[in-house]
């Protein structure tokens, strides 16, 4: 495959060194905290999202396309709060503030990529592409990209942006400038502005306590010409439509264009959804509904559905950091206070080295962004958000057809389709689990319409694994012909190929197809 020259990066840098030259038309204002208040903030976001997973992770992806019901009603005991703690949700974020604790915060992209790509844990969606672009050499931005990603607009970064925003208090343009590092990872277009936005957020808490303001000023920094700013821009609206009934909200979301997701493979024509916008607009539905109270807000959230443990942990951070630590109800806290010191899995830090290090970050990032810091008194100086340029991820590429085949990959002659691309998918793979060799690699040999032959390597390891065995969308309009060969069979093993998306430049109503 051919190398993309990282020209978002590029033009987010310029936009970034420029912002650091002109003020003209920005609002500028300074805001005093103390060193105490900082800490009590950093302290809250951690410890909101921590609750916010721990307490709805029971309920992640069983209520596709519907809400949970009223009915079913939890709790997070001490107890359970411990066994949830060491959650993807917490350890991802941690293992990148691992970096800047080692590194500091101008620790380049391919540190938080190699520190990322070879960490013990397990991880899925945009999070596990870009893990395998990054183990076959595709670093970022490139590994995020949708040309080399099915899941560029999954919630992947979404989910760990936290860091960006406390690292980075009161000053969006440095949670903007870490984003741009670590979350073009795994994302890219919607999917990377969902964490842009997340990050600016917890930056904005620092500054304001009134969560209006902050969810409409974090929004300056999406391009309103974006679906994301346009879906969030939805939601805001419909809160000030129907402002006493979330559900109401919740049941315009459904019907719009963003509760389909069109190009996760484990999404398309699924009621299965890990879009970053129908997952981001459930935040915003927690944060706008649940009129300050912490534990209302992440509830309401994790009612909506779909990845209803994200979304409340993403909540609950924002909540704990605009509130502060010590406001957290005791409930939710004191159990907290007995695993801080903890070392999180797959990483060298515990929640208590993730207050400092983001503590000290913050400090360091309120200087380099003009304001200063006088014994225990710290004045922000805050510069309203500069927009991002524009990304698009999949520009006019639509799913068109389901291809099923449940078939062995060596009993496919060739896959007859037409359209403008292709992603071949397999039972995840999983059956591999069975060889005990886990080194093991297969070679599948891929062609189009007789074409020059790819290699696509699909590792054995879980680990290490490809989410689909290949994909193409950017195939000529037209009819194609492709072929797959496997060229290191074993005797003990068999890839099943289950099925095929096809893609077009046409849009065609999910309900339709």
């Amino acid at each position: 495959m051919k190398k993309l020259k990282p020209t978002f990066t590029l033009i987010i840098s310029v936009c970034l060194l420029l912002l650091s030259f002109s003020d003209a038309g920005k609002k500028t204002e300074t805001f005093e905290i103390t060193k105490q208040e900082l800490l009590n903030k950093i302290k809250g976001g951690w410890a909101g999202q921590t609750i916010g997973v721990c307490y709805a992770l029971p309920t992640e992806f069983r209520y596709q396309q519907r809400m949970i019901p009223d009915s079913i009603q939890l709790d997070l005991t001490a107890e359970a709060l411990k066994k949830r703690f060491n959650n993807d949700d917490i350890y991802m974020d941690a293992k990148f503030v691992e970096v800047i604790g080692r590194l500091g915060l101008d620790a380049p992209a391919d540190s938080f990529a190699l520190a990322f790509a070879h960490a013990g844990f397990n991880l899925w969606h945009a999070n596990q592409a870009a893990r395998y672009n990054i183990l076959q050499g595709i670093m970022p931005p490139e590994s995020g990209h949708w040309k080399y990603s099915m899941h560029s607009d999954d919630i992947d970064f979404q989910i760990e942006a936290d860091f960006a925003g406390l690292t980075s208090a009161g000053v969006p343009a440095a949670a903007v400038s870490t984003a741009d590092k670590v979350g073009h990872l795994m994302n890219y277009g919607d999917g990377w502005y969902s964490g842009v936005y997340v990050a600016g957020m917890y930056s904005l808490t620092f500054i304001s306590n009134d969560i209006n303001y902050i969810v409409h000023e974090a929004l300056k920094l999406i391009p309103r010409e974006s679906k994301f700013h346009q879906a969030m821009s939805d939601v805001i609206n419909w809160h000030t439509q129907y402002p006493g009934d979330w559900k109401k909200t919740w049941q315009e979301i459904e019907d719009s264009e963003w509760s389909y997701d069109l190009h996760c493979t484990d999404g398309v024509y699924q009621p299965f959804n890990i879009d970053a916008n129908v997952n981001m607009a459930y935040v915003l539905v927690g944060l706008l509904y649940g009129e300050g109270d912490f534990f209302k807000s992440m509830d309401i959230s994790m009612r909506c559905g779909q990845d209803s443990d994200c979304n409340p942990s993403s909540v609950g951070g924002i909540m704990g950091a605009m509130m502060g630590y010590d406001n957290i109800p005791a409930k939710w806290l004191d159990p907290l206070k007995e695993i801080e010191d903890h070392r999180l899995n797959y990483t060298t830090v515990s929640l208590n080295d993730c207050y400092d290090i983001c503590f000290n970050s913050s400090l360091e990032n309120i200087v380099n962004h003009g304001g200063k810091v006088d014994g225990d008194n710290i004045t922000i100086n805050y510069r309203e958000p500069e927009t991002l340029p524009l990304e698009v991820a999949y520009p006019n590429i639509y799913p068109k057809d389901l291809i099923t085949l449940n078939n062995s990959i060596e009993e496919i002659q060739a896959i007859e389709f037409s359209g403008t691309g292709i992603a071949v998918l397999a039972p995840s793979m999983r059956e591999l689990r069975r060889m005990e060799d886990k080194s093991y690699v297969a070679e599948i040999e891929v062609s189009i319409d007789g074409g020059k032959t790819i290699l696509r390597r699909l590792p054995f390891d879980i680990h290490d694994r490809a989410l689909e065995v290949y994909f193409n969308l950017e195939l000529p309009k037209g009819d194609h012909t492709l072929e797959l060969k496997w060229m290191n069979p074993r005797e003990d093993l068999d890839i099943q190929i289950s099925h095929c998306i096809v893609f077009s430049d046409q849009l065609v109503k999910i309900d339709d197809n």
